[in-house]
């Protein structure tokens, strides 16, 4: 049986019994305290002379003093007292007790055994001042807690398993939940989740309290933490403010704390899940069915029948809904070009090697050179995607792009019948590409004029030499603006002295056909 622990109550109770005369049975019998000891008390009390009922009863801090006499000196002395105030910085430091073990064995030599270490910890832990806390209302509408909890492990859509993440924002006055499962903690993630928590909720707090996340603070600080550039434009435009609790104090954000350990000893353990869309379902009726139906611990009412008084009082969804957009730095390529997510997408060519901010939505990509906006371009949908805008390229590089097969087959249709039969021979060739060759010869256009390149065109073709330097050499020389005669005949040429028709020729066989002959 485990001894009885006896309250000053009970000293007093036997005390005042004993002197309306009952014996030390008596005392037992009524349960006061045991006959032994009754005895040990009654022997206390004659030497103090409390058993006369004539006197006043002792106080309690008589009676306590006497009882606990002088300490008695420990008979022996722990090995690490000379460590004393070198172990009482550690344990204030907060240093656990095998790490103090292990660094007086390397650093001191000392080769005692971690149960000195730890007795002496405990005597230590025991003279220092209790640690307080205060628990913190909330006023309808007033905040909400944001934390992220480990989720289960799923088949990704890439084919690999991968670690899911519970996203929990927990109204601090009703305590009702919004859970999402993702596979990230990532920015873009971080603001799509409070989008969709603040539409589950149909309103907006006032206070958003976070812990120093990385996709929420770039800079941990008390006083001045810095804030995600994205998640401040969040903050602004569904006008919420961003409380984040001090570093290494996730206490000032309990209720979430408390939140996603019910929700990881409650909804995940016993439960199969086919996807990811299948864990939010299962988890979204788990919110509406079990935890938002159940008498919380803390306010002794279900979540959902004070979320009916909290809701008219949380501020309305902006119309419309804020455009929400990560904030990345990029640098601009020799190519024009800078990368996002595998994605290429265009700047102008006089910031190549410049940094730009990029923000990234959804739908659409923008750049921005500091305050200054540079482009914008649709979001690319592949991994090695190019989205160009021609007029970011150099000068030359648009003429050259611009000059396609179709600018070339619409040029020399305006040039004329000859010109377009050229360029369209040129560009039919199945085995060496001229389209610069075609370029070439429209290039003409400008230093000759239409009519000389179309006869010069035509000209290349009547001398069955369709080529971009026969051309250029024709209107170099002129050639284009020669008028062609025929040639003169001389007269000696006039008469058909050694010409026969074929009539002619061939007449006597026709009329006296040979005779066959056998070989």
């Amino acid at each position: 049986m485990a001894r009885r622990r006896f309250e000053m109550h009970h000293y007093r109770h036997a005390l005042l019994r004993m002197r309306q005369g009952d014996s030390d049975r008596d005392i037992a019998a009524a349960r006061v305290m045991g006959r032994p000891k009754a005895a040990q008390w009654r022997h206390i009390a004659r030497a103090q002379g409390w058993l006369d009922p004539q006197l006043p009863l002792p106080d309690d801090e008589a009676i306590a003093a006497v009882l606990q006499g002088p300490r008695r000196a420990s008979s022996t002395v722990s090995t690490l007292e000379g460590h004393r105030e070198r172990l009482r910085a550690w344990v204030e430091q907060g240093v656990c007790g095998t790490a103090i073990h292990a660094a007086l064995r390397r650093q001191y030599g000392w080769a005692g055994s971690y149960s000195a270490v730890r007795r002496l910890v405990a005597d230590i832990r025991s003279q220092l001042p209790p640690e307080t806390t205060c628990r913190l209302d909330f006023e309808p509408g007033d905040a909400a807690q944001v934390d992220f909890g480990a989720g289960p492990t799923l088949l990704h859509p890439d084919g690999h398993d991968r670690r899911t993440w519970a996203f929990v924002m927990t109204l601090a006055s009703s305590r009702h939940q919004y859970v999402e499962f993702v596979w990230d903690q990532t920015v873009a993630t971080w603001l799509g989740c409070h989008r969709r928590a603040f539409e589950w909720f149909g309103g907006v707090p006032l206070r958003v309290i976070i812990d120093n996340a990385k996709c929420a603070i770039t800079r941990a600080c008390a006083q001045d933490p810095t804030v995600q550039r994205a998640y401040a434009e969040c903050a602004e435009g569904y006008r919420f403010k961003i409380d984040p609790c001090p570093p290494h104090d996730p206490q000032k954000k309990g209720i979430v704390e408390s939140g996603v350990k019910y929700l990881k000893g409650n909804f995940l353990p016993l439960r199969t899940f086919r996807d990811l869309t299948d864990l939010n379902h299962q988890a979204r009726s788990w919110v509406m069915q079990e935890a938002g139906v159940r008498c919380h611990g803390t306010t002794r009412r279900s979540p959902l029948s004070l979320f009916e008084f909290e809701a008219p009082l949380l501020q309305a969804l902006p119309a419309p809904a804020p455009d929400l957009g990560t904030w990345h730095r990029v640098s601009v390529h020799r190519d024009c070009h800078v990368q996002f997510e595998r994605v290429l997408y265009s700047a102008p060519f006089t910031l190549v090697g410049k940094t730009l901010w990029l923000r990234a939505t959804d739908a659409a990509v923008a750049l921005f050179e500091d305050f200054r906006h540079v482009a914008t371009h649709p979001r690319g949908q592949r991994p090695g995607q190019r989205v160009s805008v021609r007029e970011h390229l150099p000068p030359e590089a648009q003429a050259f792009f611009g000059r396609d097969r179709s600018w070339c087959t619409a040029q020399a249709e305006r040039v004329g019948p000859s010109c377009q039969a050229l360029i369209s021979h040129l560009l039919s060739d199945t085995v060496l590409e001229r389209l610069r060759a075609a370029q070439g010869v429209l290039s003409l256009l400008k230093p000759y004029g239409a009519e000389r390149l179309e006869a010069a065109c035509a000209r290349a073709l009547a001398h069955g030499s369709p080529h971009y330097r026969t051309v250029k050499t024709i209107l170099s020389t002129g050639a284009d603006q020669r008028r062609d005669t025929p040639a003169t005949t001389p007269p000696s040429y006039g008469s058909t002295r050694f010409t026969r028709p074929a009539t002619e020729l061939f007449a006597d066989l026709i009329t006296h056909p040979q005779p066959e002959r056998l070989h």
